[in-house]
């Protein structure tokens, strides 16, 4: 008996060590951030919440939609604000969401939902809603060739009818980050850039709240596209993944079946668009700018149209901010998902540092509501 536990004891530290060296480690990017534009005052509380928020949508009428993060294990997923409290949304049908994380509104009040389910061990799905009635509009399965088993659907954005989507498969666990684009009329959907750097998570390890974001110090958490925005004009959509140091964009109507571009054409289309921090949401501004979450640095920055790096707002209380929104009136909307507190923490960690939060600021520049 002894010798086995000798042997288990060598396996477990070879498996550990070899961990490690394959999976582990990574650089600290060196701190991006300055001095913040805007005051912590121009911080304002929407909601305390008792499990952490995903991602958010606000619409021209002011109602605020959002995700409790499934890896929150909350109770209820899709979720509205009513009278500053949350409450579950519940439409005359729902579909049998798992997971569902990114939601956006569109111009003609649709809320849209999109359910990475689990990972893709259940069926992944892109559904719809009217929400002037509560009714279900749309619903769209994805198949494994698209959304594999290990992949994550986690954000996407779409055309000015919401007839063309764009998502971001982070790919956290399958390592194969890539983008997929999803047409409403032909329900079509398609995989591309799999393998391209500018999908791929650089060699940097993400550290919030003073916490390398590791299992057990042994695998660095490196995640894949998952920013992902679409300037005002509906012209460029713009990429990256949350472990990188670069923006990158691509031609929206590129990506359009109807384009005819094979996936070697659009590959040679991309562009690299400028700096970033490590990364989570993005937002853009009737002005070019694109808003980017900075949960390192507890932060939101902006990049220009000069291509130039700012700090907008900078405080403690943005922990890991996640998912952005514009809304009515001029008001950006951010949650803050404290996934510090999250990923490969206990449930009663996560209790204890409850509640949660979502803000928003007003930025100057006004933006799309819903988006």
């Amino acid at each position: 008996m002894r010798r086995v536990l000798v042997v288990l004891g060598v396996l477990l530290i070879v498996l550990a060590v070899t961990l490690r060296l394959t999976l582990g480690g990574g650089a600290r990017l060196e701190d991006p951030s300055g001095p913040p534009e805007l005051p912590a005052s121009a911080l304002e509380l929407v909601a305390d919440l008792d499990y952490p928020p995903g991602n958010i949508a606000v619409s021209a009428k002011g109602r605020v939609f959002f995700t409790y993060h499934p890896d929150g294990d909350p109770p209820h997923h899709l979720m509205e604000l009513v009278d500053g409290r949350p409450e579950p949304y519940r439409p005359k049908i729902m579909p049998p969401l798992e997971t569902p994380l990114a939601v956006r509104i569109d111009r003609f009040h649709r809320l849209w939902v999109l359910d990475h389910a689990r990972f893709g061990r259940g069926q992944p799905r892109l559904v719809g809603f009217d929400t002037t009635n509560d009714a279900l509009i749309h619903q769209f399965k994805f198949p494994k060739d698209v959304a594999p088993f290990g992949s994550m659907l986690n954000d996407f954005q779409f055309d000015v009818r919401a007839e063309n989507f764009y998502i971001a498969d982070a790919s956290p666990i399958r390592g194969t980050p890539a983008l997929v684009a999803y047409s409403t009329l032909p329900r079509r959907a398609v995989r591309f850039f799999e393998g391209h750097h500018s999908v791929q998570p650089q060699d940097y390890v993400l550290n919030v709240g003073g916490r390398d974001m590791s299992l057990f110090g042994l695998v660095t958490l490196r995640i894949g596209v998952d920013s992902i925005a679409v300037d005002q004009k509906h012209e460029w959509l713009y990429f990256g993944p949350v472990n990188g140091t670069r923006l990158y964009r691509v031609l929206a109507s590129e990506l359009h079946f109807e384009s005819g571009m094979t996936s070697e054409d659009l590959v040679g289309t991309i562009q690299d668009h400028g700096p970033k921090p490590n990364s989570d949401g993005l937002a853009t501004d009737a002005d070019g700018n694109i808003y980017i979450t900075a949960p390192e640095h507890s932060a939101i920055m902006v990049l220009g149209p000069d291509k130039k790096l700012r700090t907008l707002v900078k405080d403690e209380r943005l922990r890991w901010p996640d998912g952005l929104s514009f809304g009515p009136d001029g008001w950006l909307y951010v949650t803050c998902s404290a996934l510090q507190h999250v990923l490969f923490r206990t449930a009663g960690h996560q209790r204890a540092h409850a509640p949660y939060q979502i803000y928003r600021f007003r930025p100057g520049p006004t933006g799309i509501p819903g988006r």
